[in-house]
C-alpha cells in the first residue's frame, strides 16, 4: 500500500509546486537559515494530521465517486485551497477553512440520477444483498483446515512479497523492464539485479535490487494488519467490537505504520471521534483500499463462513472506511473463507458477491469482470480494459478498493487455479501491486492448500515474518499459523 512520503507521493496528488527546495549555495546565512527552518517545520507537518493538496484533490474526486451534487461553487472553493501556497495553505486559519469545507462536503445529499444504493451500516447493508450460501455445511477434516491455513498465511506473505518491490513503479516502465529482462510474462519472483546497458535504461528499477537478498518477509502494511487482527482476536475474541479494533490499534499499532484511511482513522480516535464517525470525518481516503488489505485474518478463523468473517470485516472495516471501502474487506473475507469449498473460481467470486449490496459500485464492476471472463476473452484484454478505465498515475484510482479488486478477481479468473499463475497475474497489471499479491496469495493459499504452493515460492521466505508488533517483530510464518488456528479452536469450543 501507498506511504506516506515516498516518491511515489510525488506529484500523485500533491502539487509538484510545493515540493521543498534546497538553499543555494550563494544565498545568506540568514536566508539560509530561513529556509532551512520552513523545510523543518515542513517535514514536521503530517499530511495526514493536516489537511494537504493531496486530502483535498482525493475528496473533490471521491465526491464524485459517491455521486454527490458538486456543485461549481463548491469546485471553486477547492480550487481557491489548492492554488495557495505552502505556507497559507498550512495557516491555522486556512486549515479551519479546509476542515469545514470537508464537514460541509459530508453533508451533500447524492444525486436523484445516482444509480447505486450504498449503505455502510451492517444490516442496510444485508437487507440489499443477494441471494447467497453464507455458511458451507460440509466439513473438513482438522488436516485439511490446518494446511488451508497455513497456505493461507504463506501464501499471503509470498504474494505480498512478489508485489512489494514493485509497488510504486507504473506500467510504463515496469512492462518493459520485464519484456527486456526476460521475465515477461512475469511467472516467478522479479530479478531487479541487472548490469550494463539495462542498468542505466533502468535505473529506478534497478535500485529496487535489494529485494534479489532478501529471504524473509519484511515488514509491510499488508502483513501487520492481518498479525494485528489475530492479536486483536486473542484479545476480544470473537465478539469483539469496532471500538476494540479501534483500542487495538491505539496501544499496538505505531501511528506512521499507518497510512491514509487509517492514519485518518488514527487521528480521528486521538480526537475522541469514535467509530463509525472516524471512518467519514475529514477522511477523503475512504473507500481506499485500506479496508480490503486487512480482511484475511477474517476468513481465515470463519473458514466454511462467507456470511461470518464479511461480518467480522465490516467490525474491523468500518473504523476507517464506507460503502465500497467496506465492502471490499468484506467481499475478500467472504472469498478466503469460502475458498476450499467452492468448485471453480467464477463461483467462489459469486460467494463473495453476495455479501455485498448487489447495487453498488463494487458489485457492478465485479461482475463485469466476471462477464468477461464468460465471454472468453485474454488475460492481456481484460488488463487492456483495466487500464483503459483507471488511471494508475491518478493516485486515487491508484489506491481505490474497486480497481484493486477488479485486478484480483481477473488474476483469480485467469490464473487457471494454480498458485504462481494467480500471485503474478495479480501483481503484472501495476496498481497496487502488493496488496494484491497478497490478497490473491491469500486466497489461492485457503483454496489449495500448502501442499498447492511449491516450493520455488515457500523457500525464499524462509518461513519468517518481520512485522512492527511488539512481540511479533520477527515470527515464523508457520507459528502465527499455528495461532490462527488455536483461535479457532477456543471458538468452537466456546
Amino acid at each position: 500500500m501507498c506511504r506516506p512520503g515516498s516518491r511515489r507521493d510525488l506529484g500523485q496528488g500533491v502539487d509538484r509546486r510545493h515540493r521543498q527546495r534546497r538553499p543555494l549555495d550563494h544565498e545568506s546565512p540568514e536566508r539560509h537559515r530561513a529556509v532551512k527552518t520552513r523545510t523543518m517545520a515542513e517535514q514536521l507537518q503530517n499530511m495526514f494530521l493536516w489537511l494537504a493538496y493531496g486530502d483535498l484533490n482525493v475528496e473533490l474526486a471521491q465526491l464524485r465517486d459517491e455521486g454527490k451534487q458538486v456543485t461549481p461553487a463548491l469546485e471553486a472553493e477547492f480550487a481557491t485551497l489548492l492554488k495557495l501556497d505552502h505556507e497559507e495553505l498550512f495557516s491555522p486559519a486556512t486549515q479551519r477553512k479546509a476542515g469545514t469545507l470537508l464537514d460541509e462536503t459530508a453533508a451533500l445529499p447524492v444525486s436523484d440520477d445516482f444509480p447505486y444504493d450504498e449503505p455502510s451500516d451492517l444490516e442496510s447493508l444485508r437487507d440489499r444483498r443477494p441471494d447467497g450460501p453464507r455458511a458451507y455445511r460440509r466439513p473438513l477434516s482438522d488436516r485439511s483446515v490446518s494446511e488451508r491455513i497455513h497456505g493461507g498465511w504463506l501464501g499471503r506473505c509470498i504474494g505480498c512479497f512478489l508485489g512489494k518491490a514493485a509497488e510504486g513503479v507504473r506500467t510504463d516502465r515496469f512492462w518493459p523492464f520485464l519484456k527486456d529482462t526476460g521475465q515477461w510474462p512475469l511467472s516467478g519472483y522479479i530479478r531487479y539485479g541487472v548490469d550494463g546497458k539495462l542498468a542505466r535504461k533502468y535505473p529506478d528499477i534497478t535500485a529496487l535490487r535489494w529485494s534479489d537478498q532478501l529471504e524473509y518477509m519484511p515488514v509491510d502494511d499488508d502483513t501487520n494488519y492481518t498479525t494485528a487482527s489475530l492479536l486483536m482476536l486473542r484479545k476480544y475474541g470473537p465478539a469483539f467490537s469496532p471500538a476494540d479494533v479501534a483500542q487495538f490499534w491505539l496501544e499496538n499499532i505505531p501511528t506512521l505504520a499507518a497510512f491514509t484511511a487509517e492514519r485518518v482513522a488514527y487521528r480521528n480516535f486521538m480526537l475522541h471521534v469514535q467509530p463509525p464517525h472516524s471512518a467519514s470525518y475529514r477522511n477523503p481516503y475512504r473507500e481506499w483500499i485500506g479496508a480490503q488489505i486487512r480482511a484475511d485474518a477474517y476468513g481465515y478463523v470463519n473458514i466454511g463462513s462467507p456470511e461470518r468473517a464479511a461480518e467480522f470485516a465490516w467490525r474491523d472495516a468500518c473504523i476507517s472506511h464506507v460503502k465500497n471501502g467496506i465492502y471490499g474487506a468484506m467481499f475478500m473475507a467472504a472469498l478466503i473463507a469460502g475458498a476450499p469449498y467452492c468448485e471453480n473460481i467464477p463461483e467462489l467470486i459469486e460467494a463473495g458477491l453476495a455479501e455485498i449490496p448487489a447495487r453498488c459500485r463494487l458489485a457492478a464492476h465485479l461482475g463485469e469482470a466476471l462477464e468477461w471472463y464468460r465471454q472468453g476473452i485474454t488475460y492481456d484484454e481484460a488488463v487492456a480494459r483495466i487500464h483503459a478505465t483507471w488511471d494508475e498515475y491518478d493516485f486515487h484510482h491508484w489506491c481505490h478498493t474497486i480497481p484493486n479488486a477488479v485486478i484480483c478477481i481477473t488474476a483469480l479468473l485467469w490464473g487457471g487455479n494454480d498458485f504462481g499463475s494467480s500471485i503474478c497475474k495479480a501483481v503484472q497489471p501495476g496498481f497496487d501491486t502488493d496488496c494484491n499479491g497478497a490478497t490473491v496469495g491469500s486466497i489461492m493459499g485457503m483454496r489449495l492448500g500448502i501442499a498447492g504452493i511449491a516450493p520455488a515460492w515457500s523457500a525464499r521466505l524462509n518461513d519468517t515474518l518481520h512485522t512492527s508488533l511488539a512481540g511479533f517483530n520477527v515470527v515464523k510464518i508457520s507459528r502465527i499459523a499455528d495461532e490462527t488456528l488455536g483461535l479457532m479452536e477456543q471458538k468452537s469450543d466456546s
